[in-house]
């Protein structure tokens, strides 16, 4: 709008630009330096020319909570003990753990706790 001595009103941009200026500086100054989260590993190609293929350890989960342990049951008591067993054979191996649908992850969390106990120390989660 033009007022009667003919000026016009112009909005003053340099408080906004002080505050859009610290924001963003707070904002680079809250942002973590380095990612935090679980390290990953990609696994190895084999072309098939190797030795002994190497054979997964896979310790499925079912719905009720019993474990099995490649197609072999396990009782949950046993479980630590088979797992060390299994892993002092095959130190570099990795388990992975596979839950049926519907499971609770505190019964997968459980059964990593007792992986880690039995010695495991390379985990992979299946779905």
């Amino acid at each position: 709008m033009v007022s009667s001595s003919g000026s016009q009103g112009q909005i003053n941009v340099t408080p906004m630009i002080d505050v859009l200026l610290v924001l963003l500086i707070i904002f680079m100054a809250i942002i973590p330096h380095r990612p935090v989260g679980l390290a990953a590993s990609v696994p190895a190609q084999s072309d098939g020319s190797a030795g002994a293929p190497t054979r997964d350890v896979v310790l499925s989960i079912a719905k009720d909570g019993s474990f099995t342990i490649n197609t072999q049951a396990v009782a949950a008591g046993e479980l630590a003990q088979r797992l060390r067993v299994l892993f002092t054979e095959r130190a570099s191996g990795v388990l992975f753990v596979q839950g049926a649908a519907g499971l609770e992850f505190a019964d997968v969390a459980h059964a990593i706790d007792v992986a880690r106990d039995a010695g495991v120390r390379q985990i992979g989660l299946i779905r």
